[in-house]
Order: structure tokens, then sequence, then C-alpha cells
């Protein structure tokens, strides 16, 4: 990890990927700012594409906090104990889900995808994302 003297921690970071990379919740996620691609010591932004019809797979986030804005597409977020409440959240929202909150979003379209910009005060991709085990 950089520290405030690095020559990296003082420099403006751009990333370019376009690729997507293997992930817990199975979604397209392309990487922008991250441990790995910045040098953040406090958080991550990444993009998030989901495929029509598609769902994440259940999880939550051990001990960080993630905020989105919806780019595309209309996505229901399902949360809490078994996954029993829902909101439905369309272009221009704002979400919050707060650390340890059990969700799973589902693009509601059968025809478009969905896309979604993702920030959290975490500087990992993966390392915190714990799946859902049903009991």
């Amino acid at each position: 990890m950089p520290d405030r003297t690095d020559e990296k921690a003082a420099t403006v970071v751009t990333v370019r990927r376009r690729e997507t990379f293997d992930n817990l919740q199975r979604l397209d996620l392309f990487t922008g700012i991250s441990d790995r691609t910045a040098g953040t010591r406090g958080l991550s932004m990444y993009k998030v594409v989901m495929p029509p019809g598609a769902a994440a797979e259940p999880h939550s986030h051990r001990d960080y906090e993630t905020a989105i804005y919806i780019l595309k597409g209309r996505i229901e977020t399902r949360y809490g104990d078994g996954l029993k409440q829902s909101t439905i959240h369309e272009v221009g929202d704002f979400v919050f889900i707060p650390a340890g909150v059990l969700h799973q979003p589902v693009n509601l379209s059968a025809t478009e995808t969905a896309e979604a910009l993702v920030a959290r005060n975490d500087p990992s991709e993966q390392e915190n994302v714990v799946p859902y085990e049903a009991g």
C-alpha cells in the first residue's frame, strides 16, 4: 500500500480498463479505481453491467458501505433477512447499501442491459464480499 510520500500517491492516475474481472457477484464488473489499479487506501469505484434478466449472487459486504448511481435500466434490489424486502431503482437514482446488509440486484428488463457506477469505502475489489449461504 503506498503512503503519502510515495510517488504514485502524489500522481493523478487514469485507468482505462475495458475488460471485466471474475467476481463473487457473477456480474460484469469493470474495475476503475482500487488499491490495485490506482493505489487507493480507502475507496474503490467500478462500473457494473447487468445483462437482460440477470441477477447477482446474493451477498453482503464485510465492514464497508456501498454507494451506487444508476446509469441505465431498472434494477430491483432484494435485501435484508432472506431477501424478503425489495426496492426498485431507476436511471438517476442514488442507492446506499450499509455494511453487512444482505442484498441481490436484479435487472428487471428481459431485453436491455442495466448499468451502474459503484463506489465503496474499501480499496479492494472482492476481498470483503461475503457470499450468502442459505441455512
